[in-house]
């Protein structure tokens, strides 16, 4: 007789694994030659692990971050199958309303575990996971919540996702913070066609990683549920207990082609029956008829599979097509239909208000490091649930000094150094965010955000990708720009190239009381946002300001009119804006000199307004003009103020080259006094 595991329910794994195979065979036969699936991943093969996983994860704050092959442990975990049809055919039914691929998931908690959103790039989704499991320690040691004792996250992968970035940077952190994740790895041999030996060296990450420290390691077979079971049951009980991170190795055969693009014709023949000799579901019929149950019951659950799934496609196929007028809603966050999950308002907390008037409680002029300092101390102050981390940032106070003596006041829970990871960086800042903390990660210079350009990207789509369901409001600082000295590594704004990424907000202060009001507007807020903190105005006299006072808020898109005039407009921020009023002091004309102060938004009504007065606009930014924001700016002066110019639109920005090391060389590129005054004087006497 076969043993099964008593924590199962057994029938329930049976009925939903018969019906993840009906829906799988019916997209793969009828619903995408028909076209009315147009990518279909199949999990044919992977259904019986993930279903025994769904059943243990019912713990209040449990979170699983899946990935395209997940949708048996979806369907454990509350999906119905109306709205897995949905979902793949692109209607509004669908977890994502059709603005997401089908088997892209998120799900707010039902009765199992919360699904935290996943993005379609292999390995983004450990490092999310990783915050998820950091914040629940964070919400029992630091926040005092014991309803979060016990609560896991559970993370799934496949055997070549383990060759990513993500996989890695999440080991490190679950391994060297004992957190409670466990690496649900299901090894087919395969990503797409890439046999697992190109990915793991000997094709076994359980194998490999067995002497590393703090991790438990459990490896085993998916197609015997006597095996199986066990071993998900242990795995998941180790990392409920806080004994630290676990990994289990599930082997199982891909029944199917990687997507139904793929014709497996890198398989030969012996190799495709030798998977289908071990289909999970034969042999879970083998392991459970006639012993635990019988052949008329098993009988019965085939026909209420065929049932459902033939219900939950005719459901879905009566459902109307997406309206094409809410393809731009939830890009950002909207008051009055907040998100159900992320961020202060997804935990239910009103952040305190604000207002835009300065109440400065001395006449002493602070520089922008140690406004951000002093902001970032009061948050932490009036917020339990806000976190500043990221390399540097702890005992040292960060290589830009802005977080000196923060973890010193506010503990190394609060304030704390990470590991060199970027991406693992902004995906625990994600993860942390859907459990209801203020993430504040530091990268330390703009260049080194490139390894996170994958969670970045990402984290400013999650409102609109899950239907406004999730949200992950953090606050990126990132420093950067030209110095004393300039090079191609640590002098580089690009600023475009955030403003091109869908739902992010991006600051970019030019002086002390700039950086207090909107630094403290972003993290009172409920939107991603990138904060640009210019490395030539972090000491620079002409950047200092008093302290605007502990509630001064500056609303973003709203510019800042640096000097008024009617002869020209000049739209500018961050560093040019001391340049740019050098440039005009040495002229004799009435220059109006616009700092935009955040770029996304940016306030249009205002630039539109002065250069209506000025009839005349030159637009100044430190980054490359090829793709610069300052063509956005030209393109829409044209566009909506075309007949109330005088002369052309102009820029002063810089060449496409890096920003070099040599000052001669650096002076070359990034645009000085004296260019910009040449430009002024130019279109002045146009």
């Amino acid at each position: 007789m076969t043993d099964l595991h008593p924590a199962f329910d057994w029938h329930e794994v049976t009925r939903l694994a018969l019906t993840s195979r009906m829906m799988d065979d019916m997209e793969e036969e009828s619903l995408t030659p028909q076209g009315l699936v147009t990518y279909q991943f199949s999990a044919r093969g992977h259904e019986l692990g993930q279903l025994l996983i769904s059943q243990l994860l019912t713990y209040p704050h449990d979170a699983a971050s899946v990935y395209y092959r997940s949708r048996p442990f979806m369907l454990g975990t509350g999906l119905t199958v109306e709205e897995a049809f949905a979902s793949g055919m692109a209607l509004p039914g669908g977890l994502s309303g059709g603005r997401d691929v089908g088997v892209v998931f998120n799900m707010p908690r039902r009765e199992r575990a919360l699904v935290l959103p996943m993005s379609g790039d292999v390995g983004s989704q450990f490092t999310p996971a990783a915050g998820w499991a950091q914040a629940l320690r964070y919400h029992v040691e630091a926040l005092g919540d014991m309803d979060y004792q016990g609560s896991i996250g559970v993370v799934f992968g496949g055997d070549g996702s383990v060759a990513t970035n993500g996989f890695w940077s999440a080991l490190t952190m679950a391994t060297t913070l004992k957190l409670p994740l466990l690496f649900m790895i299901e090894d087919n041999g395969f990503a797409i066609s890439v046999r697992a030996p190109l990915q793991t060296p000997g094709a076994n990450i359980a194998s490999n990683l067995a002497s590393f420290e703090n991790l438990a390691i459990w490896d085993s077979s998916d197609t015997d549920p006597a095996q199986a079971a066990p071993a998900v049951y242990e795995a998941v009980e180790y990392v409920r207990a806080w004994q630290g991170p676990a990994l289990l190795r599930l082997t199982m055969p891909r029944l199917a082609g990687h997507s139904s693009m793929d014709n497996q014709a890198y398989k030969s023949r012996e190799e495709l029956d030798a998977e289908w000799e071990r289909d999970p579901i034969s042999a879970l019929h083998r392991a459970l008829v006639p012993e635990h149950m019988s052949d008329d019951e098993w009988d019965r659950h085939v026909a209420a599979a065929r049932e459902a799934v033939e219900a939950g496609r005719d459901a879905a196929l009566n459902q109307p097509q997406p309206d094409p007028a809410s393809v731009s809603h939830f890009l950002f966050s909207d008051p009055q239909r907040p998100q159900a999950v992320g961020g202060l308002i997804g935990a239910g907390i009103q952040a305190p208000s604000g207002d835009a008037t300065p109440r400065p409680d001395d006449r002493r002029r602070i520089n922008m490091i140690e406004a951000i300092r002093r902001t970032l101390d009061v948050e932490l102050s009036v917020n339990p649930r806000c976190l500043v981390f990221g390399e540097d940032v702890g005992f040292k106070g960060g290589v830009h000094a802005a977080t000196i003596d923060l973890q010193a006041k506010h503990g190394e829970a609060r304030v704390f150094d990470t590991s060199l990871s970027e991406e693992g960086i902004i995906g625990r800042s994600v993860g942390m965010a859907y459990a209801g903390l203020v993430p504040v990660p530091e990268i330390q210079f703009r260049k080194y955000a490139d390894p996170a350009t994958e969670q970045l990207n990402n984290c400013g789509t999650i409102r609109w990708r899950t239907n406004n369901r999730f949200a992950a409001p953090i606050v990126v600082r990132i420093p950067g720009g030209y110095r004393k000295i300039g090079d191609p590594w640590h002098s580089v704004t690009s600023e475009i190239v955030f403003a091109h990424a869908p739902g992010w907000k991006l600051a970019f202060p030019s002086n002390a009381e700039d950086t207090v009001g909107l630094l403290r507007s972003a993290l009172r807020g409920n939107d991603p946002v990138i904060f640009f903190e210019h490395r030539a105005m972090l000491d620079a006299a002409w950047a200092r300001r008093p302290y605007p006072g502990d509630d001064y808020m500056l609303p973003f898109g709203q510019a800042n009119f640096v000097s008024r005039g009617d002869d020209l407009t000049v739209v500018t921020w961050g560093a040019m804006v001391e340049r740019c009023e050098a440039a005009a002091a040495e002229l004799e004309a009435a220059i109006e000199i616009i700092d935009l102060r955040t770029i996304v938004p940016w306030d249009k009504a205002a630039v539109l307004e002065s250069v209506a007065r000025t009839s005349k606009c030159l637009i100044v930014h430190e980054d490359i003009a090829l793709g610069g924001f300052g063509g956005e700016i030209a393109a829409t002066i044209v566009s909506e103020a075309f007949l109330d110019l005088d002369a052309p639109v102009e820029r002063v920005a810089a060449p496409a080259v890096p920003v070099p090391f040599n000052t001669g060389l650096m002076d070359a590129v990034v645009p000085t006094v004296a260019l910009i005054r040449r430009h002024m004087e130019d279109l002045l006497a146009f």
